[in-house]
């Protein structure tokens, strides 16, 4: 009895998806709950398991099929199944009919079956091993289609056919510095989000610089402790952004809205998403209330979002519903950029990479490890005081983490 294979849910508002690979074949056996084919979302790769040992009966849709959820894939036969049938040999080629008796039969051909399937005469053999013809090019006129001499002599006269032109060195070299690639179902849906937001946001952003020296100090005495009481957990700089994201979300509410129509959204709770790099290209997982999260568990739950998304391993519903995001162009080395919304937010702070400059403090030149911070916003909702006032208390924030502890 065969059980069907379909698309299974994919999650909030996600209907379709991209046959991208299909890991099992027609005829391989599976283990119950071993994955056999990946699909490609507008968010996520999703795994379909199989949902009982067997063997792969039939594909429905191939490699580069659009699918919907509930939709036929394949086939998958109950039990352990049989191995794919191996491919028949060719056909040998046999002596001919009744050979009179005492007659040894004239010995099989060395090279390829014969276009007319029958074997060469012996002198026939003996002219085309010398001259390295291949059989198969051969026609023969012999008795039961054997090739005679005379088929050998005649395909040497025979003038072979002019080579196809060969394609001009220019085109050939530069096709060979162009490769075409199709894009994934993912990179064609950042694609359009992030043309979304530059056509329908009135995009802004404001710059700003934190010195990072109170928190890396911060940092730098406690890690150990932290790693250890926390089991594990590292303490990174992420969580405390969060965090200031999350106090000065909380006076400015604006920032932490989006527009829906002719009404403006203002939300009691964070979702802050945090940009994750996959090989797939970025993602942004969101940390559900993140205003309710403590620092262990902020650093904890970033830890493994960036552990699943190379894995390929993230959640559809954990990719939607965020309100603010995160993103951190530092790890791959940026000093400055401006970052674009993820709709339908209305904001997002981009964080750098620390640098060391000469900074003026307390009258006098020091070298302070700084970084700096960019907010792009929605001027639709966000007025530009708003925003650079968000943005220095985030700043306020991490040049005295005391701040978050009082609340301040």
């Amino acid at each position: 009895m065969s059980t069907e294979i379909k698309v299974p849910t994919l999650g909030e508002s996600v209907t379709t998806a991209t046959v991208a690979r299909w890991i099992r074949k027609v005829g391989e056996t599976v283990a119950q709950d071993e994955p056999i084919v990946e699909l490609e979302t507008d968010k996520v790769t999703v795994e379909v398991n199989a949902p009982q040992a067997g063997t792969i009966e039939a594909i429905a849709a191939d490699e580069g099929a659009e699918v919907e959820v509930g939709a036929l894939l394949g086939t998958l036969g109950a039990g352990a199944g049989a191995a794919p049938k191996p491919a028949e040999p060719a056909a040998e080629a046999r002596p001919a009919a009744n050979p009179q008796p005492g007659v040894n039969p004239p010995p099989p051909p060395s090279g390829p079956v014969a276009r007319s399937g029958h074997a060469p005469m012996p002198a026939a053999q003996k002219m085309m091993t010398e001259q390295k013809i291949d059989a198969a090019r051969v026609d023969g006129t012999g008795k039961d289609g054997r090739i005679t001499k005379g088929d050998v002599l005649a395909f040497i006269e025979t003038p072979a056919a002019a080579p196809a032109p060969a394609a001009p060195k220019a085109q050939r070299a530069a096709d060979a510095r162009e490769e075409r690639v199709k894009m994934t179902r993912l990179r064609k849906t950042i694609a359009a989000r992030l043309k979304e937001a530059q056509n329908t946001a009135a995009m802004l952003t404001t710059f700003n610089e934190v010195d990072m020296g109170p928190v890396m100090a911060l940092r730098s005495e406690y890690k150990d402790v932290f790693e250890k009481k926390h089991k594990g957990v590292r303490l990174g700089f992420m969580s405390f952004f969060v965090r200031a994201c999350v106090a000065a979300l909380r006076e400015f509410p604006a920032v932490n809205a989006e527009i829906d129509g002719d009404e403006i959204v203002y939300k009691n709770f964070v979702n802050m998403g945090i940009a994750v790099s996959s090989p797939s290209g970025l993602v942004v997982p969101v940390l559900r209330d993140a205003d309710q999260m403590n620092v262990p568990q902020i650093e904890g739950a970033i830890a493994d979002f960036g552990k699943r998304a190379r894995d390929g391993a993230l959640k559809l519903d954990e990719l939607s519903g965020g309100s603010f995001s995160i993103t951190n162009g530092g790890v791959f080395g940026s000093l400055m950029s401006t970052p674009i919304i993820n709709p339908p937010q209305s904001a997002i702070l981009g964080m750098h990479k620390i640098q060391d400059r000469p900074m003026a403090v307390g009258g006098k030149v020091e070298i302070r490890p700084m970084m700096y911070l960019a907010l792009s916003y929605d001027h639709r909702i966000i007025d530009g005081r708003e925003a650079v006032s968000f943005l220095v208390r985030v700043k306020e924030s991490i040049e005295d983490p005391r701040r978050l502890l009082l609340d301040i």
